[in-house]
């Protein structure tokens, strides 16, 4: 496994195109425009049929898998089938749970708390989609980092379009337990809001 992928404080989030739309595809890049992994969407042969068949996609479930550069999986992020407030899981590779994502929704401003594998409050993630800025606070209500589509510096000509966004995280507070959990998160929030919608 990379580790280094989760010691970076800047990640640049790019969707990959996808004609069918059946699933999500994005590549991640660090801070000098080096890829460095991606996250992928699951699918099996079922659920497509569903993402055809059902008007309320929102109630499905979803699973995000997040990969280095050779392939290994690192965290993985999924949610079963819901039919109101969903809570998301973060597992490691083995397959064990490291933390959740607990949803509340308010009209254009998302609202998602993450938790460690004891239920204890890590960080919360608060936002206007409308102008696509996330803060992201940890349990104290201290600011520890940021999401946006709006950025400067050497790689704003590169990342130009409005399906690319940028995570900047302080990572030097947590454990690295916890870190995975937050930065899974953080990085995944586009795929996340768009399920649950």
């Amino acid at each position: 496994m990379n580790s280094n992928f989760f010691d970076l404080k800047t990640y640049f989030i790019d969707e990959k195109v996808n004609i069918f739309k059946f699933k999500n595809c994005y590549k991640v890049f660090n801070d000098k425009g080096n890829e460095v992994g991606s996250v992928n969407q699951t699918l099996t042969s079922g659920e497509k049929a569903l993402r055809l068949l059902l008007l309320n996609k929102s109630m499905l479930p979803f699973l995000l898998e997040i990969k280095d550069v050779k392939g290994n999986i690192l965290a993985s992020i999924s949610r079963g089938w819901t039919f109101y407030m969903s809570t998301i899981r973060i597992d490691d590779p083995k397959g064990n749970t490291i933390g959740t994502i607990k949803q509340k929704f308010k009209l254009l401003k998302p609202t998602f708390k993450i938790y460690n594998r004891s239920e204890e409050l890590l960080a919360v993630i608060t936002g206007d989609m409308k102008a696509w800025n996330f803060q992201i606070n940890d349990s104290s209500d201290k600011q520890i980092g940021t999401i946006s589509k709006k950025w400067n510096g050497p790689l704003k000509e590169v990342f130009t379009t409005a399906d690319k966004y940028k995570v900047d995280l302080n990572t030097d507070f947590a454990d690295d337990s916890n870190k995975i959990v937050i930065l899974s998160s953080a990085i995944t929030i586009d795929m996340v809001w768009r399920q649950s919608r």
